[in-house]
């Protein structure tokens, strides 16, 4: 008998400073890791081509091929831009195992020089953190936006979500600020107040007991 095949989602969060301020009289101290600094330490091409770096070199199947169970494998991994640009001290601090915190520690590393991070007009070392999520589930899941991974505020978003397995009108959503509204066959309308805050999309399968397939978090943007 074949084992069914597990489809495996990917939702990433982006990068924010942590930890360990210092007095800015040090900045030209090669050891001293930075908290509020004015200008945070960036991947070359910005967060639109850090999120695609990760996409396109993020290897899913790690958990599966791991003999992970179904269910949701939320890794962090810890690291330091050095004012030089380059990245070192990359470390896990969770513990999903199956190899995922050992995929993301290999992506961090590989990833080449960074825009370093500046104080006071000079260039100084500052700490990050990057959340990955890993979904295993037989049921698979695709939430398309008219941008992806946006919502725009104060904005009706249309949206399409399939889930594989799962008819259209089978699919049940929630959202984690505002509204989401289902139209039919697949498709939503999202609606959130106020940009600036990122919102979960949580898809379940419709039922007695409605049962959580997956979520996608997506950025909340002001309409240009």
């Amino acid at each position: 008998m074949n084992e069914c095949k597990k489809f495996i989602s990917i939702s990433l969060l982006f990068l924010s400073a942590i930890v360990f301020a210092q007095d800015t009289d040090a900045v030209d101290s090669t050891n001293v890791i930075f908290e509020k600094i004015e200008v945070e330490a960036s991947y070359p091409g910005g967060t639109q081509a850090w999120r695609k770096y990760l996409e396109r070199n993020l290897k899913a199947e790690v958990p599966t091929d791991n003999g992970a169970p179904e269910g949701k494998y939320s890794v962090v991994v810890r690291f330091i831009v050095k004012k030089d640009g380059s990245i070192s001290d990359v470390k896990a601090i969770t513990k999903m195992g199956y190899g995922t915190e050992q995929e993301v520690v290999r992506l961090i590393k590989a990833s080449g020089k960074w825009n370093p991070g500046s104080q006071g007009g000079r260039f100084v070392n500052s700490y990050h953190m990057q959340p990955v999520t890993f979904m295993v589930d037989d049921d698979g899941l695709e939430i398309r936006t008219e941008t992806e991974y946006v919502l725009y505020a104060n904005k009706d978003n249309q949206l399409t979500i399939d889930a594989h397995k799962i008819k259209p009108g089978n699919i049940k959503s929630l959202i984690s600020r505002g509204t989401i509204t289902a139209t039919g066959d697949g498709q939503f309308i999202a609606r959130v107040p106020k940009a600036g805050e990122r919102v979960t999309i949580s898809v379940y399968r419709a039922g007695n007991e409605d049962k959580l397939i997956g979520a996608v978090i997506f950025d909340v943007k002001a309409k240009e």
